[in-house]
């Protein structure tokens, strides 16, 4: 409280330190009165009283143009500094009362090949809709990092957000075309083991094993082939593209690559885990309503029958 006594009493008005700052940057009372939209002698009229109050001369007036003196630049190098500060703090704090942007947290694969796809259909029928997505390789406190929406997998009980399933979790052998058609006598689940195989790895985040998905088979004591080990599930999508191997195919996201030529499936070796991914939001942070829109969205889109 004192602080602020000191200071009202020893420069007068806040205001005039603006009107020094830009005194001071543009050495002219003049282009500072043009950039601050007032009259010239109102800053000359300004810096007079600064000086008055502080008992210092802060310029040296010539016809042409002033300049700081020592006193002036010793005052101009901490305004200057403090008052960027408070603009930066004041910017940070505008964008955040006016933020009307949703971020949509996700794995990248569900990003490209869920999201992607059917991105058009959101920018029409809500065009001013800011979306942005953000990929990450583990699951991000949303209450925290300023996330409007996020994927999960798991079983839809968290204690901080709310959730609505996307799609359960089922997951079957994909590859593309040439490598099913090639691969020898898959009449069996254990003859898979014979084939080169793609396995995830996500650092962070849980997900299942081809050792877990024979299991459910009943193919246990012989661990999978060794094959290639990707620690993102874009890039193990690719791969299988590319015909590298046999991968893990979740339903809700390969689906549409299998529609399109570029992976063929077997189906009828499903394994349905009892997880699923479901779509969170926070439950101590009320969405704004274009996340709202997004969120009505994105569940249309995950409805049966949607392509």
């Amino acid at each position: 409280m004192r602080v602020m006594q000191e200071l009202w009493k020893l420069l007068t008005s806040p205001r005039h330190l603006i009107v020094f700052e830009a005194a001071a940057r543009h050495g002219s009372f003049t282009r500072a009165s043009e950039e601050l939209n007032v009259q010239q002698p109102a800053v000359s009229a300004a810096i007079k009283q600064m000086e008055a109050s502080l008992g210092v001369v802060l310029f040296r007036r010539s016809h042409r143009k002033v300049e700081l003196t020592g006193a002036g630049m010793r005052l101009y190098t901490d305004v200057s500094k403090a008052l960027a500060d408070i603009l930066s703090s004041a910017k940070a704090v505008r964008q955040f009362g006016r933020n009307d942007h949703v971020t949509l947290n996700c794995s990248s694969a569900f990003a490209y090949y869920w999201v992607m796809p059917k991105l058009t259909r959101l920018h029409v029928a809500h065009p001013d809709i800011d979306l942005r997505l953000q990929s990450s390789d583990r699951e991000p406190d949303i209450n925290t990092e300023g996330i409007s929406l996020a994927v999960r997998r798991g079983d839809g009980n968290w204690p901080d957000c709310h959730s609505a399933l996307i799609a359960p979790e089922v997951i079957y052998p994909v590859a593309s075309p040439r490598v099913m058609a090639s691969a020898v006598n898959l009449a069996t689940v254990p003859n898979l083991l014979h084939e080169r195989l793609i396995h995830l790895e996500e650092p962070i985040r849980e997900r299942p094993s081809w050792q877990q998905w024979f299991a459910h088979f009943g193919v246990t004591g012989r661990l999978p082939a060794a094959g290639l080990r990707l620690n993102d599930y874009a890039l193990v999508l690719q791969a299988a593209i590319a015909g590298e191997g046999f991968a893990f195919g979740w339903q809700h996201v390969t689906e549409p690559l299998i529609r399109q030529g570029l992976l063929a499936a077997r189906k009828d070796w499903s394994w349905t885990t009892g997880a699923g991914f479901y779509l969170v939001w926070s439950k101590s942070q009320d969405l704004i309503d274009n996340a709202k829109l997004v969120r009505q969205w994105l569940l249309e889109m995950a409805r049966p029958g949607t392509a």
